[in-house]
């Protein structure tokens, strides 16, 4: 398994993400809504859960504020997880343990 000083760790609070990075994230996830945490407190607190969005607004949100997005995200030779649920983590797991 890679080393994590092998990676470019991203602090998203202290150097927030940039519309080229959000954009080729997606495009590797396949759409926004993938990358975009139903999780946040702020889509609670902003009442979205009872709005139907739309890319634009995955995106737009995406980029408003980090905790829109899903965490962590890892981004490996070409492939993409998102999130931290048991068998994104156990994907990703997988798929490093083989390089």
């Amino acid at each position: 398994m890679p080393q994590l000083e092998t990676f470019q760790l991203q602090d998203i609070k202290t150097e927030p993400m940039t519309v080229k990075q959000v954009e080729e994230m997606a495009q590797m996830a396949g759409s926004y809504e993938a990358l975009f945490s139903k999780r946040a407190t702020l889509y609670k607190e902003m009442g979205l859960k009872d709005e139907k969005l739309s890319e634009a607004d995955f995106k737009r949100y995406i980029l408003e504020h980090y905790t829109f997005l899903s965490r962590p995200v890892i981004i490996a030779d070409g492939q993409i997880f998102v999130g931290n649920s048991p068998k994104v983590v156990q994907q990703a797991i997988a798929f490093l343990s083989h390089e």
